[in-house]
């Protein structure tokens, strides 16, 4: 079990020996006020060893300090039901243009399956994507929800993302906030906060030219914040992106959550470059490296802290192994056990589709951290204390985690 004491006296011990600028950030970090862009910028650029593992034992205490040994997990199942898209995206290999042979549209009763199926699982939430397809009308939408919601009601719909809004605005003539709405009304839940990637236009001409504009992807975030429609958001890094364009990107996030506080988590995304297009523009980088992994995670927690105090790490896209230790570098939640996963293996990734809820118990168990089993917007369902047994936490079943840890 890891000794927050321990952390500290290392910390302390660190500081000695640490560069200046490591040593202020990590008085600061101690003494819980924020970080600015330089510092995020520092984080993000350190290659000193000793400065590296200061850092990271500072996220880690942050960290602690918010949910103590547990790591969570969420039981959930993903449902891509079209790859139909007409955005093009040069990081994507899964959609596919309109017309073509391999473009598939799930009806109704194939998507209801899905949803059966997971609830034997007893997955709490299902997430609803797809491409663009501009066949699909709101229509569609809407049936898709209530078909989950006919199959459970339970079940947390989480669904269809900023990219989706604005193009449903679009396509019936109707605004951001009334497309919201409607779909609220009929089982909307929450907002995945995908489509950001890299929230500065110069990079996203490049690798995403038909996607909605940063300015566009802020203003349907905060308009579902306003709504009181919590999301989600996310950074998809290791391709053509600048450590400048990194922090701009973390700015943004932390200035919308300051605001609005309708964020759930960060999730981290590392570009798997194997099988896009985008891999091909001059000055790409193939994927992340696994030290920038560990940087990325982080700045992440030491900058955004206290804002965003819920980081995701994809063991999907980063592996079992190394997902593990990011867990030891600030982050606090492995994500989920998908059922199915399309998007990231289409671009080339290793790992498999799904993870069981007890391979989940054991990965995190086995790094000395509590498994803790959530729903989409953080409540904890149970924890499990040793090995496989789960126990539901007298008194707190449903309760933030971190004011049980408090």
């Amino acid at each position: 079990m890891i000794d927050v004491e321990l952390i500290i006296r290392s910390i302390e011990r660190l500081c000695k020996v640490a560069t200046s600028t490591a040593v202020d950030i990590a008085e600061r970090t101690l003494s819980l006020k924020e970080l600015d862009e330089r510092d995020c910028r520092f984080v993000l650029e350190c290659d000193d060893p000793i400065d590296l593992e200061l850092l990271r034992l500072c996220a880690l205490y942050l960290k602690l300090r918010t949910s103590g040994t547990y790591v969570t997990f969420v039981c959930n199942r993903n449902i891509n039901f079209t790859n139909i898209c007409v955005i093009g995206c040069n990081f994507c290999n899964y959609s596919v243009p309109p017309g073509h042979p391999s473009g598939y549209v799930l009806s109704l009763k194939e998507v209801e399956r899905k949803v059966r199926e997971s609830v034997r699982h007893r997955v709490t939430e299902v997430c609803l994507q797809g491409g663009v397809n501009p066949e699909l009308k709101l229509d569609y939408y809407i049936s898709l929800l209530r078909t989950v919601k006919k199959v459970d009601d339970k079940i947390h719909v989480h669904a269809f993302s900023p990219q989706e809004i604005y193009s449903l605005s679009r396509r019936e003539s109707l605004n951001i906030d009334e497309i919201l709405k409607v779909l609220r009304e009929n089982g909307l839940d929450t907002l995945p906060g995908t489509a950001a990637e890299i929230l500065c236009d110069d990079v996203r001409k490049i690798i995403c030219p038909r996607k909605i504009k940063t300015a566009e992807w802020v203003g349907i975030i905060e308009r579902a914040h306003m709504l009181g429609i919590k999301t989600t958001c996310t950074i998809m890094y290791g391709h053509i992106e600048r450590i400048e364009h990194v922090v701009r990107h973390f700015r943004i996030l932390r200035d919308i959550q300051r605001r609005t506080r309708g964020f759930t988590e960060i999730v981290l995304l590392p570009f798997i470059h194997y099988n896009t297009r985008l891999r091909e523009i001059s000055g790409c980088r193939s994927g992340s490296s696994s030290l920038y992994d560990i940087r990325i995670c982080i700045a992440a927690r030491l900058y955004l802290y206290p804002y965003i105090t819920n980081i995701q790490v994809s063991w999907v896209k980063l592996g079992r192994k190394l997902a593990q230790y990011l867990l030891t570098c600030g982050a606090n939640d492995i994500g989920g056990t998908l059922m199915e996963e399309n998007i990231s293996h289409a671009a080339g990734a290793f790992e498999r589709e799904s993870m069981s809820r007890e391979e989940l118990i054991d990965l995190i168990s086995s790094i000395g951290m509590v498994p803790a089993e959530r729903d989409t917007l953080y409540n904890i369902v149970r924890v499990y204390q040793s090995g496989n047994k789960s126990s539901a936490l007298s008194g707190t079943t449903g309760s933030s985690l971190v004011e049980y840890y408090q």
